[in-house]
């Protein structure tokens, strides 16, 4: 057995002079100013001057940050990072909306008074149970980050490595970390992917596509636009991402 925390399935980027057409993915979404307010719609109401926001999966949103940078986490739904944040909604609510950065840090309890998005991350990862994983899940997650470029990768092909049939490490996996096999690795492909293409701005997102282990570019389209709301090409072009963590 292993000790550590559940892979926390976060992609932070920083945004600067964001503007986002209307969309949805299906993500857990943070998004806090990184220095100034900003305008966002959320479900069809309209909040000015906020400071962040958390928002459910498929809730319909845009955002104008014009001459600020905004800086926004992506968060698998059944990871345990996304489990815990769906606990902090109540009833119906699909939102929570941050006026100020008195609100944005009381929310995530952070050690200090600062939008600090790594501080962010640090509080909500300080409140996870260290869970043993399991040798075989360790070695699961060890081949995906070594070999995710690979599209050949099946079911089959873990079991194999831990001699497991494919259902009984699905359910071991699922256990350990909240999410599935295929989400683990498509999350691990989509991480690698975005950083080549903010990296280098030359690259072809054909290449990156098939670097990264998609078949080719309508099905990294595909999934980008399923968990972040926008094409790879939207991303590269006109959201003006400098960062990835």
């Amino acid at each position: 057995m292993t000790k550590q925390h559940s892979n926390p399935f976060i992609l932070a980027l920083k945004a600067r002079n964001l503007t986002v057409e209307i969309h949805h993915h299906s993500a857990y979404q943070i998004v806090l100013s990184n220095d100034t307010p900003f305008n966002s719609t959320i479900n069809g109401t309209l909040y000015e001057c906020i400071h962040g926001f958390l928002i459910k999966p498929h809730v319909n949103h845009f955002c104008v940050a014009e001459g600020g940078t905004l800086n926004v986490l992506n968060i698998e739904p059944y990871s345990t990072v996304g489990l815990k944040l769906a606990s902090r909604f109540k009833g119906d609510e699909d939102h929570n909306v941050f006026q100020s950065p008195a609100e944005t840090n009381l929310f995530f309890q952070t050690s200090k008074e600062s939008l600090d998005v790594n501080l962010v991350v640090e509080a909500m990862l300080s409140r996870l149970p260290s869970i043993a994983y399991d040798e075989r899940v360790t070695a699961i997650v060890e081949y995906i980050k070594e070999n995710y470029f690979q599209s050949d990768i099946t079911p089959q092909t873990f079991a194999d490595l831990v001699f497991l049939s494919p259902s009984r490490l699905a359910s071991l996996f699922k256990k350990q970390t909240g999410s599935s096999l295929s989400k683990y690795l498509l999350w691990t492909r989509l991480r690698q992917a975005i950083y080549l293409t903010l990296s280098d701005k030359n690259r072809s997102l054909t290449d990156i596509a098939y670097d990264t282990g998609f078949y080719d570019l309508p099905q990294f389209n595909k999934y980008m636009y399923e968990m972040f709301g926008m094409p790879p090409k939207a991303l590269k072009l006109n959201s003006d991402l400098i960062e990835v963590y």
